[in-house]
């Protein structure tokens, strides 16, 4: 077993003296909550803050959420599948395969079919290619009012705290199936379907086909039926901020001390000095909506979208929290990366049971962006259990040797990122039979600009490809149009928040029909590309 030193030793092996050595943070933020002790397994939905973490883009290798969860189906207990991971997860934040970035976080869905063979992130976003489409059919588009980019899905420019509302919960659109693509393999009746809460968007977006998830089960039948096409969901989630990178810097003094620079990492700050990142942690069980909305599908009354309360639990956080947050060459292993003394600027607050957040130790943040809180930059290595740990330290206790006080955290130079597209020919699912209506150009705040089409919801590619036959389809297109009557943008359907104040949507995204097509129909991206460039 390695000593603390020979750790410690090893860590700064990799450092150079002469000049900063570009590092990473990396890390989780934990957010601890009540157990739920209710079958709770009909979906949940969150308040999450948005904000601009880095004041700069620093390229593609950076990719963090901001605070979100994981929605994994729920299983007896002691009959989890070993070697079986599915789930739910995705949330705002920035990824490696974003083609238009900026500062401003999108909101991806997130699905992950089996050990991540299929991911999709939206309608027309997932894993694999056109020849081999390994989630980019996985999600089909329901509203009418809302379009939904390839490259996710944009926030208004410029959010700087305010409360995002999502969630899924599952809707009575498909029936179960004993067959899955003509072979004895059984697809389930979820179609968990994304909710939003946004101040110029309210209500439900798109939804995961079934065939997304059971598809798996052809490459191997031993996972039917244990996926979220079948399985109701675990109402006991984790609740943390991932980051993968952080741009960072590091180097040693004349003494052979470690010392370490971040790029200006920032959080959302209210008047009261206090920040807020989650809000109203909801679990449904099928009484919140699915069972009125099923009764009004088979000729009941009229369900008006709105979560009925006698079928949610709002989650209470406990006190703590923690982070895993280190600094470190990349290549580190997990085992040797120290801690960083997160909790000696950061106090975890919860001015109500179902608000979470932090409180700040003035003397080693600071303000110089309004509405945000800037962590520290400077960090010192010293000993601390195991591994060490970097402890904040200010500007003028770095040593000059280590050039860190001058160097800058300056976005690198990339190419411009290709077009995100559709599947191109005459003969595809995306042409046959194709859109009523279209092309229309939607330009994005993130500096790109959209073309889209309007298809028959029936008609649009991902339920095309959801392994519906044409029956099947017309009944889910009368289902459609029924909410499309009647659940309108501006309704309410998630509880709103208690505290704070609603994220927009950048606004090009929301839509008004075309004259005709408002019952039925729905907007398809098919093309994302960066803007012409302003003459």
């Amino acid at each position: 077993m390695r000593t603390p030193a020979l750790l410690t030793a090893c860590l700064l092996a990799a450092v150079a003296s002469a000049a900063p050595q570009k590092v990473e943070m990396a890390g989780y933020l934990i957010v601890p909550t009540e157990r739920v002790t209710e079958p709770y397994d009909a979906g949940f939905s969150i308040y999450a803050a948005a904000w601009p973490l880095l004041s700069e883009y620093p390229g593609h290798r950076f990719q963090t959420g901001l605070f979100g969860t994981w929605m994994h189906p729920q299983y007896p207990k002691d009959e989890k599948p070993k070697d079986l991971y599915n789930d739910i997860e995705g949330g705002l934040g920035w990824w490696r395969d974003t083609r238009f970035p900026s500062v401003t976080p999108k909101f991806i869905m997130g699905g992950v079919g089996v050990n991540f063979y299929d991911i999709a992130n939206g309608p027309g976003y997932g894993r694999g290619t056109w020849e081999d489409p390994r989630g980019l059919y996985g999600v089909a588009q329901l509203t009418p009012w809302l379009l939904f980019p390839l490259d996710g899905l944009n926030l208004k420019q410029g959010v700087n705290g305010e409360l995002f509302g999502y969630g899924y919960l599952p809707m009575p659109f498909a029936e179960a199936k004993t067959k899955t693509e003509g072979k004895d393999v059984p697809t389930g009746a979820n179609c968990w379907t994304l909710f939003l809460n946004a101040s110029n968007f309210k209500g439900p977006v798109c939804f995961f086909t079934p065939n997304f998830w059971s598809r798996a089960a052809l490459r191997n039948p031993a996972v039917a039926g244990q996926m979220l096409d079948s399985r109701g969901s675990d109402p006991n989630k984790h609740f943390q901020m991932e980051t993968q990178y952080v741009p960072a810097a590091m180097a040693k003094d004349e003494k052979g001390d470690a010392y370490a620079r971040v790029a200006p990492t920032s959080f959302p700050v209210g008047a009261d000095g206090t920040t807020v990142v989650l809000h109203r942690l909801t679990c449904y069980d099928r009484r919140a909506l699915y069972d009125g909305v099923k009764a009004w599908f088979d000729g009941g009354p009229v369900a008006s979208g709105a979560i009925n309360p006698a079928g949610e639990l709002v989650q209470s956080f406990r006190t703590g929290g923690g982070s895993t947050w280190s600094i470190y060459p990349q290549g580190t292993k997990r085992e040797a990366k120290p801690g960083l003394d997160w909790k000696a600027f950061a106090t975890p607050h919860s001015p109500d049971p179902h608000t979470y957040g932090y409180k700040w130790n003035a003397d080693l943040v600071t303000r110089t962006r309004p509405g945000l809180v800037t962590l520290p930059e400077y960090y010192r290595l010293g000993s601390f259990g195991k591994n060490g740990r970097w402890s904040a330290v200010t500007a003028k206790d770095v040593p000059a040797a280590t050039g860190l006080t001058q160097m800058t955290f300056d976005p690198p130079k990339e190419k411009p990122q290709a077009p995100r597209e559709t599947q191109p020919g005459e003969k595809t699912t995306w042409k046959i039979p194709g859109p009523k209506a279209g092309p229309f150009q939607a330009f994005l705040g993130d500096g790109s600009v959209v073309t889209y089409y309007w298809y028959r919801f029936a008609d649009q590619p991902a339920i095309l490809n959801a392994d519906l036959t044409p029956a099947e389809r017309e009944a889910l297109q009368v289902k459609v149009e029924k909410l499309h009557r009647t659940w309108t943008k501006d309704r309410e359907y998630l509880a709103p928040p208690t505290v704070g104040k609603l994220a927009a949507l950048d606004p090009a995204q929301v839509l008004t029909p075309p004259k005709g097509l408002e019952i039925g129909y729905v907007p398809i991206a098919t093309r994302q590309e960066l803007a012409p460039a302003k003459k």
